[in-house]
């Protein structure tokens, strides 16, 4: 998978597969948000997931990629610090808020500030086209924010802690994607970045969920569901998280960037064609502009 990966890096159709990658990475991040802030608590759920996918990438690092070299591992290490950082503010943002206003807010603060930093890292420029689909995509993704808001029993005043979270976590977004584009352009190999990733980043967050369960910072969960959500939750990081990447190794990191926050698009066509949720005149037409903005994005 490597060698085609890395023979089609630059041509037209890598960028294709990019386009392709990204959106397969915004159908999977669509349901992956939700796992975290189901019934379980999101620092166990985060704990579950974070267990599962790096007990299942170490074998699969050890038996296909060569061990990263030093200049990677400290990348790795990099990349393992502002990850956690991440997790971080956005459980606290979970723990403080609505899902419905929290992640939209993330999202919509992601695609801009990405682009920024991908300009200043990478020198990629954007078309005044494309700068108009980001504005499109990142407003549209806080309107809908807004108008979750507006239905919410909790205010503005009483979600403002957790919208501020929410923003913080966005411009953390941005800043992963950027730095994991340069560890994954680092490595000879992208695989070897990626499942050595998973299992760097792996041990942190289970250790601190059984702390918290210890301490009774949050209630302690059914092992048995719990560990099926993390499994769940792993397949869908792997395939989230690893198909970005790659659409980073082979395309603008701005552009895989934006187009993975069409993720709330499809959040929103999953619970209406799937789950029967009510999606109304006002969402169904800013889901619209988003998707609108993301078809800017690629090809204004």
């Amino acid at each position: 998978m490597s060698d085609f990966i890395l023979s089609i890096d630059g041509t037209e159709a890598g960028a294709r597969l990019a386009l392709i990658l990204a959106l397969v990475s915004a159908v999977a991040h669509a349901s992956f948000g939700a796992l975290q802030k189901g019934r379980h608590d999101p620092w166990l759920s985060r704990g579950a997931i974070d267990a599962c996918y790096g007990m299942m990438a170490l074998p699969m690092a050890l038996l296909l990629t060569p061990l990263p070299s030093a200049g990677l591992w400290w990348a790795l290490a990099g990349a393992w610090g502002i990850h956690v950082v991440y997790k971080f503010l956005q459980a606290m943002a979970y723990s403080r808020g609505a899902y419905t206003v929290v992640y939209p807010v993330a999202r919509g603060m992601g695609p801009l500030a990405t682009v920024a930093l991908a300009g200043i890292v990478f020198g990629e420029s954007f078309s005044g086209g494309q700068w108009g689909g980001v504005a499109l995509l990142s407003g549209g993704i806080m309107a809908l924010a807004a108008v979750n808001l507006r239905g919410h029993p909790l205010g503005w005043r009483d979600m403002a802690p957790a919208i501020g979270l929410a923003l913080l976590t966005g411009v953390m977004i941005a800043l992963y994607t950027t730095y994991d584009a340069w560890g994954i352009r680092l490595a000879d190999d992208p695989l070897t970045f990626l499942l050595w990733f998973f299992v760097v980043d792996g041990w942190t967050f289970p250790l601190i969920a059984a702390w918290r369960v210890r301490t009774q910072r949050s209630p302690a969960s059914p092992l048995r569901p719990l560990l099926a959500r993390g499994l769940l939750g792993a397949l869908i990081a792997f395939l989230s998280f690893g198909a970005v990447m790659l659409a980073t190794r082979l395309d603008k990191v701005g552009e895989a960037a934006a187009l993975r926050e069409t993720s709330v698009v499809f959040a929103g066509l999953i619970g209406w064609l799937v789950l029967g949720e009510r999606v109304g005149p006002a969402r169904a037409a800013l889901m619209v502009v988003i998707a609108l903005g993301a078809i800017a994005v690629e090809f204004a």
